[in-house]
């Protein structure tokens, strides 16, 4: 550990325009009708996802499909790398034709001992300029949790039941959706799309639902049925693993007068996968 603590506090930028071809993409595989896109068209929340994808040689990526570790991220020695969570500020819109800028900074790192082995936390934090403006439109930190091979006999933490929602969509998680979501994000990760791999190697049951695909169809839940909602806080935690063995559910519910919709995904038996706030303004 005291070893990886040399990586906090180390940065990376990145560069992007805001293009339409993944708009399209993303527009089509989330199952919406088309949309005129234009200069000036303001990207939904978390669409921003769509850019400022990894781009490592062929020769820099590990047996897992991600790049190799001790890059940006700290070489953690532990095998399996999951999306934990993420939490948002939406302080200005990102339109089509800006030029933005991604500058992103290790900001924590630790160890806990989980009923399964040792996990290991880094949070990243993201913050996204758009046209040199001296204050970031988005800022996010991203969980990342490191755990061990899975083992014989481990035993997943209990589940918890999904409450019972004011709003839900069916989502078949088919493998030509991975596909699309995984190729617009540019994401090699094999147990999104290598059953044998997924399987043998990493020890689940099916190939593994995007959690960013989950969180991004949250939203689009909210889209649909709020059409005017503005987003100004969004925050989402991982609770369970997603697989493509059966259809799962994407949830919400309106939290009075507050102005905050708790949103979550549920798998077929109704457990809780994926638990979210969003915060309007």
């Amino acid at each position: 550990m005291s070893e990886l603590e040399d990586w906090i506090g180390r940065s990376e930028s990145r560069e992007d325009v805001v293009s339409t071809a993944p708009l399209r993409g993303l527009t089509a595989t989330l199952d919406r009708e088309p949309a005129e896109l234009r200069a000036g068209t303001v990207l939904p929340p978390l669409w921003h996802w769509l850019y400022f994808l990894p781009a490592e040689r062929q020769s820099e990526i590990g047996a897992d499909g991600h790049a190799r570790r001790g890059g940006f991220l700290p070489p953690v020695p532990l095998p399996r790398r999951m999306w934990a969570g993420s939490q948002f500020e939406f302080r200005a819109p990102l339109r089509v034709g800006d030029a933005i800028r991604r500058t992103s900074t290790i900001a924590e790192l630790s160890h806990k001992q989980g009923r399964s082995g040792p996990l290991v936390f880094v949070k990243v934090r993201h913050e996204i300029h758009a046209n040199a403006a001296p204050e970031p439109a988005i800022v996010e930190f991203h969980d990342i949790v490191y755990r061990q091979a899975r083992q014989p006999g481990e035993v997943e933490p209990p589940p918890v039941a999904a409450p019972v929602p004011t709003w839900k969509r069916v989502i078949v998680p088919d493998d030509v959706l991975l596909f699309r979501y995984s190729a617009l994000t540019f994401n090699g990760h094999r147990i999104h799309y290598d059953r044998k791999y997924v399987t043998e190697v990493e020890g689940y049951p099916g190939l593994v639902v995007h959690g960013p695909l989950i969180a991004t169809l949250l939203l689009d839940l909210l889209r649909r049925q709020l059409p005017e909602a503005d987003v100004a806080e969004f925050s989402f935690r991982a609770r369970r693993p997603t697989f493509d063995l059966h259809p799962f559910s994407v949830c919400g519910a309106p939290q009075g007068d507050s102005g905050t919709v708790r949103l979550w995904g549920a798998d077929h038996e109704g457990w809780l996968t994926m638990d979210a706030v969003a915060t309007l303004r």
